[in-house]
């Protein structure tokens, strides 16, 4: 991070060529990892360009930063953790429906969810532009799967990526929640742990 520029004293913005799930993922990472002001771009790259920013094809030389990575500063869960989420307060799977259902998993060897699991899939917290829905929207949207104030929330997905975006869509909408940075890949590891099939 130093070497691009990055210092702890300055905002830092990320942004993806698409509805910003790889943009999420590292801004969760630097927050995890203490940086106290970063930025995503709703709506990316195209939403830059559709609104007639300078682009530019020149590869950056930035002054390297003073950015220290202090682990720990955005709650995660372990495979317990998600399971006791899953049981006493609100756990989203950020997947498609299709993949929560275990009807298709084109990635990992077993399909399912972890019981009790809600399914709320992130690419529905973009709109068709990439941008984030409204934050009243996303609570909304979270509320209708039992978010309720007070309660522990919990995102995972596949392997800890989408539901990063899920993370920061909670953020928007005013939630706090804990990324399963496992996730499914990690959770079907241990044949011991249960696991759900279906939309229950």
């Amino acid at each position: 991070m130093r070497r691009h520029g990055v210092s702890g004293r300055r905002p830092v913005v990320v942004y993806d060529a698409a509805a910003g799930v790889a943009a999420a993922r590292a801004w969760w990472t630097l927050r995890y990892f203490g940086h106290p002001d970063v930025r995503v771009l709703d709506g990316g790259y195209a939403a830059w360009v559709a609104g007639g920013h300078e682009v530019s094809r020149a590869e950056a030389r930035p002054t390297e930063g003073d950015f220290v990575a202090e682990a720990g500063h955005m709650p995660t869960l372990d495979a317990a953790g998600a399971g006791s989420v899953a049981r006493s307060g609100v756990l989203l799977d950020a997947r498609a429906p299709e993949r929560f259902r275990g009807d298709v998993e084109p990635i990992d060897p077993v399909p399912g969810h972890i019981p009790g699991a809600r399914n709320v899939p992130t690419t529905a917290n973009v709109d068709e532009t990439g941008r984030f829905l409204p934050p009243a929207a996303l609570l909304d949207r979270f509320q209708g799967a039992g978010v309720t104030p007070g309660a522990e929330v919990g995102a995972y997905c596949g392997s800890g990526v989408t539901a990063a975006h899920e993370v920061l869509a909670l953020a928007v909408a005013g939630i706090d929640a804990a990324l399963y940075v496992g996730s499914w890949s990690e959770w079907i590891t241990d044949r011991g742990r249960p696991v759900a099939t279906g939309d229950a």
